[in-house]
């Protein structure tokens, strides 16, 4: 798909991917061409719980060949993948921490060549303006 992008579009949307998947991303599709990345995270400060609610989320995801096969070429294993996730692929994938921590990640993918790092709060009921507010916070 990123060839794609590449070939013919402006650019890629990517999600469900560590940050080293933003650095080759955008190796890939060069330079000029926008690359969005959404970031799925849960803002708390509890790694057992934090890590349910990310699990939880990303269980749809661990189920569907193409995001498993994605992990797989980025350094994952399957072991990795299995039973809801390591806590390695989980922290890569859907972080948490507090607005700081997940600001830091953000950042990392800027760094990795992101132009632009949507956050997505999981593991809330409604619409997250809390978290939003706190995550707007902390990358200001």
């Amino acid at each position: 798909m990123l060839d794609l992008c590449a070939a013919r579009t402006r650019g890629a949307h990517t999600y469900f991917v560590p940050v080293a998947h933003t650095r080759g991303a955008r190796e890939r599709i060069g330079a000029d061409a926008t690359l969005a990345v959404e970031l799925a995270c849960v803002l708390d400060d509890d790694d057992d719980r934090a890590r349910a609610a990310a699990r939880s989320y990303a269980a749809l995801y661990l189920g569907l060949g193409n995001y498993t096969s994605n992990l797989l070429r980025w350094g994952f294993s399957a072991r990795d993948i299995a039973d809801g996730g390591s806590d390695e692929l989980i922290d890569a994938i859907v972080p948490h921490g507090n607005a700081g921590a997940i600001a830091a990640i953000a950042r990392e993918h800027l760094a990795a060549g992101a132009d632009h790092v949507c956050l997505q709060p999981v593991g809330v009921t409604g619409v997250p303006r809390a978290e939003w507010t706190a995550l707007a916070a902390a990358l200001s």
